[in-house]
């Protein structure tokens, strides 16, 4: 199977989205179609063997709408700008074409050659004219609509147009008439009401536009960070190039006040670089040598050169608009569910409309009124807001969530992280900042401190886990140079193994010696230094216990906030480690958790998990990502604090760019608001429908109230407006 995103043009609705949806769902070779209405792409699984891109371009043209290729940027302002000039010239024509048909009825002033009284023929082909021009400019919703019913997936576009040329037929026969000298007719001419609704349609999908473009600005805040151009070494001359002709392994140049051009390593010099919009952290960090940069950062006050390293798509950057864009693509339980109830819904509203036009029929009532109820039955009806009530405040909450610096992988996320009753956090570089540094060393070998720890830092170069950082720390600190490693190997859970210098080491906890089967003499040591707050290190040589090492690590600034504001939420917290009890117990007393679970291997804290998750629990898991892979898929939702250079290989469904715990907090926050905002949007929705059609059916006709299509398109808009100014209040309620 692949996977692409293809960007589509001509969606004008939710309805447009959730049609051509269902048609590509139902192609042969496609395996999974997901249609975003907001970023105006299709997210498509599917067989290579069968499919390519040109055949998927085929498909959407024959949906009613155009492919134009692979997604990768998010334009908007050139589309905005010609859309308006368009509005506002059809709301011009509009206001004219009212002021004719409709001027007369007030004793407002017109001219002779289009006076309904005077000369109603002129009158009559003037209306027509000006509804043939609202009929182009409505002419997408009236193909599409068509498109889809014949592919049965009717959606709002069919009710419109169905409505509409219902309408514009009728008018074109009475015009007719009164051509032929029955200006009887000319009171059974509903073009005005043809051009009206298509006009009212287009005024609700201008708004929709607006707001659509509003929920994009997180990421094309983050797409403009990367500067156009960046300065290259070549044969010791500087030359300026575009971003698209940096290639990898070229040496870029950054000056003072300039921005990073690609993720890269830098190779000369120093400088304090702001990654404010990756970290969070206000502060610039100091970056030299063998240290890495990222795209978008600002250079402060330093020069450097760095090696590019990730260009293009694969730029921290372009991760984060991708997996941004990914999840707004995938769809929530509860978007199903009212993309379900569209689908049914639009079918039963033309056989209601249909039943209610034979029924004024029989009742005796004329053709033209027949026709008018069924019009405004199904333009009063159409499920625009509906349709948007769900994903809407889906990408609104993404957007809010990334500019908080929450990566959410998935869209189903941001409705389940409100369920959630019980967080593990896993203790070194989550509950503490991974940052470590050798406290305390009990040497028992021959070997000087300096030398013991040049040999175990060697072994621990090779080590991704975060007690390799202290020794790899300490080597630097001191310039000590790292030792050829052979066999090296990692034991999940439990340490390192490496032969150096002719002698094999084992660097590793507690655990490490039951499965050496070694005796420990110095049991009392390690419980000591684990209650000053210190993990255990134990190091081994040729089957010899030579060191006992003391690694202290810094709790995060705000765990203590974080974990009373969870507790204040009624959220369990625990804390699941593999480090030895009296450590993990003494962070966990000193911010705030009760429950701690220690000296687990990786498999064990699966365990851990699906043990809470049988007893009901939601659970999630708070972890760096690496070495707790397996209990973060387990979880109902794994979240990985860690750096935004690691996006790319990251499994878990949330991550939180900043390094912050704060941010589990608004992630909760943002989920809940987003349901509240959601429930209220399809509330509203049903609620439009529920009152309104009733009323186009003529239920409220004995009190006299009744409506007609003109007022059903304006009511529609009205709906659909509702929605968007209520999801827009999710947008206004951004945590700081």
């Amino acid at each position: 199977m692949k996977k692409i995103v293809l960007s589509i043009e001509g969606m004008t609705c939710s309805a447009c989205s959730n049609g051509l949806e269902k048609y590509l769902n139902k192609q042969e070779g496609i395996h999974s179609a997901s249609v975003n209405l907001v970023m105006a792409n299709a997210s498509i699984e599917y067989d290579e063997k069968i499919l390519d891109v040109e055949k998927l371009n085929e498909f959407v043209k024959k949906a009613g709408f155009k492919s134009l290729g692979e997604f990768k940027e998010i334009k908007t302002e050139g589309s905005n700008k010609k859309e308006k000039i368009k509005f506002i010239s059809f709301t011009i024509l509009a206001v004219i074409f009212m002021y004719i048909a409709m001027g007369h009825m007030i004793h407002l002033p017109t001219l002779p050659w289009i006076d309904v009284e005077i000369n109603p023929i002129g009158y009559t082909v003037c209306l027509f004219v000006f509804a043939i021009v609202f009929m182009v400019y409505g002419w997408d919703i009236l193909k599409n609509g068509y498109k889809n019913f014949i592919h049965r997936t009717p959606n709002m576009d069919t009710l419109v147009g169905i409505g509409v040329l219902s309408s514009f037929f009728y008018s074109i026969y009475s015009m007719i008439r009164i051509i032929q000298g029955d200006t009887s007719a000319i009171h059974h001419l509903y073009f005005e009401s043809a051009a009206m609704v298509i006009y009212f349609v287009k005024l609700g999908r201008y708004l929709d536009g607006i707001s659509k473009d509003r929920t994009k600005e997180a990421i094309q805040k983050l797409v403009k960070i990367t500067p156009e151009q960046a300065t290259i070494k070549e044969n010791g001359k500087e030359k300026i190039v575009t971003i698209d002709e940096v290639k990898k392994g070229d040496i870029v140049v950054s000056k003072p006040g300039e921005r990073i051009s690609v993720d890269g390593e830098i190779v000369e010099g120093k400088a304090h670089l702001d990654e404010s919009f990756i970290t969070g952290e206000s502060k610039p960090t100091t970056k030299s040598v063998g240290q890495k940069v990222i795209a978008g950062s600002r250079n402060y006050d330093g020069y450097i050169e760095y090696k590019a390293e990730k260009i293009g798509k694969e730029s921290t950057i372009s991760e984060i608009v991708k997996l941004v864009v990914e999840a707004s693509n995938t769809k929530a339980p509860i978007a199903k569910m009212a993309d379900k109830v569209s689908s049914y819904f639009v079918p039963i509203v033309i056989l209601l409309a249909i039943v209610t036009f034979i029924a004024y029929l029989l009742l005796g009532y004329s053709f033209a009124y027949a026709l008018i109820v069924f019009v405004t039955i199904l333009v009063v009806a159409c499920p625009c807001s509906l349709g948007l009530a769900t994903p809407l405040a889906i990408v609104v909450a993404e957007g809010l969530c990334a500019n908080n610096g929450i990566l959410v992988k998935k869209s189903e996320i941001l409705e389940n992280a409100q369920k959630i009753d019980t967080i593990v956090f896993d203790k070194t570089g989550t509950l503490t900042y991974g940052t470590l540094k050798i406290s305390t060393i009990k040497n028992f070998s021959n070997l000087s401190d300096k030398e013991l720890l040049q040999l175990v830092g060697s072994i621990e170069s090779k080590s991704m886990h975060p007690i390799a950082k202290a020794f790899t720390g300490y080597m630097e600190e001191n310039k000590l140079e790292i030792l050829p490693v052979k066999e090296f190997g990692n034991v999940a859970g439990l340490g390192v193994i490496g032969r150096i210098k002719d002698s094999k080491m084992i660097i590793g906890n507690a655990k490490i010696l039951k499965d050496l089967k070694l005796e420990n003499p110095y049991e009392e040591e390690e419980k000591t230094l684990a209650q000053e707050g210190n993990s255990i290190v134990y190091v081994v040589q040729d089957n010899k216990i030579v060191a006992l090492i003391g690694v202290n690590d810094i709790v995060r600034d705000n765990a203590k906030e974080v974990i009373q504001n969870l507790k204040e939420k009624q959220i369990d917290t625990i804390m699941l480690t593999g480090d030895n009890q009296d450590t993990a117990e003494k962070i966990a007393k000193d911010i705030g958790i009760t429950k701690v679970i220690a000296n687990v291997l990786p498999t064990e804290k699966t365990e851990v998990i699906q043990k809470l998750k049988k007893e009901q629990k939601y659970v999630m898991m708070c972890g760096d990502g690496i070495n707790d892979s397996p209990a973060l898929a387990t979880a109902d939702i794994g979240v990985s604090v860690k750096s935004g250079t690691d996006i790319a290989m990251d499994s878990s469904d949330v991550i939180l760019t900043r390094n912050n715990l704060d941010s589990i907090t608004k992630l909760i926050q943002i989920s809940k608001k987003t349901i509240r905002i959601i429930k209220q949007n399809l509330f509203w929705a049903f609620f439009y429908n529920v009152l309104m059609i009733p009323i186009a059916m003529g239920v409220l006709k004995p009190l006299g109230i009744t409506i007609n299509p003109m007022i059903a398109s304006l009511a529609m808009v009205i709906s659909s407006l509702t929605v968007i100014l209520n999801t827009l209040r999710l947008k206004g309620k951004k945590e700081k």
